[in-house]
This record gives C-alpha cells, structure tokens and sequence, in this order.
C-alpha cells in the first residue's frame, strides 16, 4: 500500500472517531444517564450488535421466544442464516447476547489498538537480526 491509499485514510478517520468519540459529540446535545434502578428486560426481540465500520461484516445477536423456550440467533451481516443457540432461559438467552456482545467489542477495541500502534504484543516486530 502506498501513503496515499484511500483505505488508510479511511481507517484512519474510523480509528480516530473511536478513540476520541467525546470531541465529535455536539455539546449541546443532551446527555442520557442510565437510570440508578435496574428495569427487567424483555427477553423476546433483546439484541445487540457488535461494533465496526461495516455492517456487512458486523455481528447481531437477538432473542426470540418459540412455546417458552429462547434461542439466540447469531447473524453476521444483513443476508446471512443465522447460527441458533438454544433452547435456554430468558435470563440466559440475554446473558449469552450481553457476554457475546461484550467479548466482540473487547476483541474490536484490541484490534484497533493494534491498528492505531502498528503492532500488538502478541506479534512484535524484530528490530535485531532474528537471532536469539
């Protein structure tokens, strides 16, 4: 790739949108806090998506009810089939989308680590002649 490769310059607008989301909010905008108490959730229809730029590569998780029993469909993208997980519990079909949801944005803020630094720990770049 070359400096001028619009692909970088398109990462590198999305990184800097998510590593300083606070200087794109407009001040005046009101700020929402979640409430102090804990609403119960519906189960039927619960969902989250997963993080990133494109949504054709974005994950969904949702949760539907079918005769008392829930499953999660798990999509990637807008046309795919989704992967059924099930049947379990209301409490632990919205567990399951809330850890799924949690470990993709962990895993997406590690990856734009490594983009914004150029290297992770896992895969450092050899500045010596290789030999141990």
């Amino acid at each position: 790739m070359s400096q001028s490769d619009p692909t970088d310059n398109a990462l590198a607008a999305i990184a800097s949108i998510l590593v300083e989301p606070e200087n794109h909010r407009d001040p005046d905008a009101p700020v929402f806090e979640k409430p102090a108490t804990a609403q119960p959730v519906e189960a039927h229809g619960y969902s989250k998506v997963g993080p990133g730029p494109i949504a054709a590569l974005r994950f969904k998780w949702t949760v539907r009810e079918d005769d008392g029993d829930y499953y999660v469909d798990e999509t990637i993208g807008e046309q795919s089939a989704p992967i059924v997980s099930g049947p379990m519990t209301k409490e632990a079909a919205i567990k399951l989308v809330d850890d799924r949801a949690s470990d993709a944005r962990q895993r997406f803020e590690h990856l734009k680590g490594e983009m914004a630094g150029g290297s992770s720990a896992a895969d450092p770049v050899r500045k010596d002649s290789g030999e141990a």
